[in-house]
């Protein structure tokens, strides 16, 4: 063997040739540290800004969403630009939220520090008008009126007493239609319950055997009104077209 000549031993031979092939092994692309990807939120963002500069406030909103909802590292300018949008959007409250992180991270070394500043300005006289507002709730969403019980907070609705049986179990015997009495040898003697003549059951006491009760309506749970998605205008005689997403639910469980 050339090597044997040359004074290397097999043995050793072999050792530095694996030694070699392990490190190629370890230094290849696959065992590289993994960086995180930062190129998707800098392509919505983008995107985004796109969108509003050409004035299409709904879609710049879908992009900025899409960063958050995907948990992609948010740039530091984009929670202005997103507060921005959503200013232009109507929806004042979600605005401030994030302006006001924005204010908190960057401070006044942002780049859109002035511009935020400005922003936070015209939000105020929003949100007062959100505050002082009996048509909204406090984001700035319309109320309507409940479409099951039209406002009135109470309805004849079907009694859940008695699940419209008009009928209920006595709760003196307990259903049996007897009770124990001791006598005066202690011995226990059975006799017709009182309550309920022996039957076990008597008329519902809610509904007095009509299978209706007079009650809190279910569909707004007694409070006469419903959450709209319409954005509140505060004047008086316009109703929302769309209701809240919780409103077919609550529309089922009452009935």
């Amino acid at each position: 063997m050339v090597l044997i000549k040359l004074g290397y031993s097999s043995d050793s031979i072999l050792r530095v040739f694996f030694i070699g092939v392990i490190f190629l092994f370890f230094a290849s692309p696959v065992f590289a540290q993994v960086k995180p990807n930062l190129g998707g939120s800098t392509r919505l963002m983008n995107s985004a800004l796109a969108e509003m500069e050409k004035g299409d406030y709904e879609k710049a909103n879908a992009y900025f969403r899409q960063i958050i909802e995907n948990n992609l590292s948010i740039p530091p300018e984009m929670p202005y630009f997103f507060a921005e949008t959503l200013f232009q959007l109507g929806q004042y409250d979600n605005s401030l939220n994030f302006l006001t992180k924005y204010l908190e991270i960057n401070g006044y070394k942002g780049d859109n520090y002035e511009a935020a500043k400005a922003l936070e300005t015209k939000l105020k006289a929003n949100m007062a008008a959100i505050y002082n507002c009996k048509l909204c709730d406090n984001r700035g969403y319309r109320y309507l009126n409940c479409p099951t019980c039209e406002g009135e907070r109470q309805i004849e609705q079907a009694c859940m007493y008695c699940k419209t049986r008009g009928m209920v179990g006595c709760t003196k015997c307990r259903g049996s239609g007897l009770v124990t009495k001791k006598n005066v040898f202690n011995i226990v003697e059975y006799y017709e319950c009182e309550k309920c003549s022996g039957d076990g059951k008597h008329t519902c006491p809610k509904c007095m055997g009509s299978l209706k009760e007079m009650s809190d309506c279910r569909t707004c749970k007694g409070q006469g009104r419903l959450l709209s998605e319409e954005i509140c205008d505060h004047k008086p005689g316009t109703q929302p077209r769309h209701f809240s997403t919780g409103f077919e639910k609550l529309k089922e469980m009452s009935h």
